[in-house]
């Protein structure tokens, strides 16, 4: 009954935005093409592009050659990286995005015109909604090295915010030691969560042989919080030392990080005594994972 709810929707979506026509809005663009250059704004490098729409190098890449050909962008070398691409908008693609924006704005008010103030509230806050569930619906989780631009871009955010909500700040050389070294399988892991090419959170796990691992690194960037990608964080950790064979996990934390310290008791971990030494920590928990 979901998958066949699922599909009766976006059956009248695609139908509704026009996504079955040949062109976008009413003009001479694909949707494709229409949504690809609306995309570059006043410019982007191609690999972020990719990302965020999620599509494929070489549809991409048709893509931009076909808006190059028509004069709507031009795409070369970063000023600043020659081995990165960046694509611009000509003076005609500007003009293009401005009517696309009009047409799109005129789009949206046609689905609302037909309906009464009660039922345009309803149909927004839907939209809202599911905007939201189908966004925490593109969040993935992969394992990273956590030396790599991605890792390394989330511990800096997670340094920084534990920096400003800790009440004595946060050095994160005087806390318990978490070395790349430590969080690269066999001796642990780090993964990080992504939404449309770019890290939005993060999580490790550090290994003890047959005693108790523990959980570290939890962080979600304050924008991304709200589509579940905290719990979804804590269940693919759990996951991944049950399957590296771990019986226990433990974890600290600190009293003002009251948002994870709902989530744990939520999840099904247990309070327990101080386990360890760390200095900014005044909770521990405790978690037996299911074989």
């Amino acid at each position: 009954m979901s998958i066949e709810r699922v599909r009766s929707f976006n059956r009248v979506v695609t139908q509704s935005v026009g996504a079955l026509q040949d062109h976008s809005l009413s003009r001479s663009l694909p949707l494709g093409e229409a949504r690809l250059l609306s995309e570059i704004g006043d410019g982007c490098d191609v690999r972020t592009l990719r990302a965020r729409l999620d599509l494929d190098s070489g549809y991409v890449s048709r893509l931009l050659r076909s808006l190059e050909a028509a004069g709507l962008v031009t795409v070369g070398p970063s000023t600043e990286d020659r081995r990165v691409r960046v694509a611009a908008p000509t003076a005609a693609g500007r003009r293009e995005q401005q009517i696309l924006d009009e047409r799109s704005d005129e789009l949206a008010a046609s689905f609302l015109a037909p309906l009464g103030d009660a039922q345009r509230t309803k149909l927004v806050a839907a939209m809202a909604d599911v905007e939201r569930l189908l966004t925490a619906a593109l969040v993935r989780i992969d394992v990273v090295d956590p030396d790599g631009a991605a890792a390394q871009d989330c511990l800096g955010e997670y340094y920084a915010e534990l920096g400003r909500r800790f009440d004595d700040g946060f050095d994160h050389a005087v806390s318990l030691a978490a070395t790349p070294e430590q969080l690269r399988l066999p001796a642990g892991l780090f993964v990080v969560a992504s939404l449309r090419g770019e890290p939005i959170g993060c999580g490790a796990l550090k290994f003890h042989g047959r005693r108790p691992a523990e959980l570290k690194r939890m962080w979600v960037a304050p924008d991304a919080r709200g589509l579940g990608v905290g719990r979804r964080l804590l269940a693919e950790l759990e996951r991944l030392a049950r399957e590296h064979g771990v019986r226990t996990l433990r974890l600290e934390t600190n009293r003002n990080l009251t948002e994870a310290i709902a989530l744990y008791r939520d999840s099904g971990w247990t309070e327990v005594d101080a386990f360890n030494d760390e200095r900014y920590a005044h909770h521990w928990f405790e978690k037996k994972l299911r074989t």
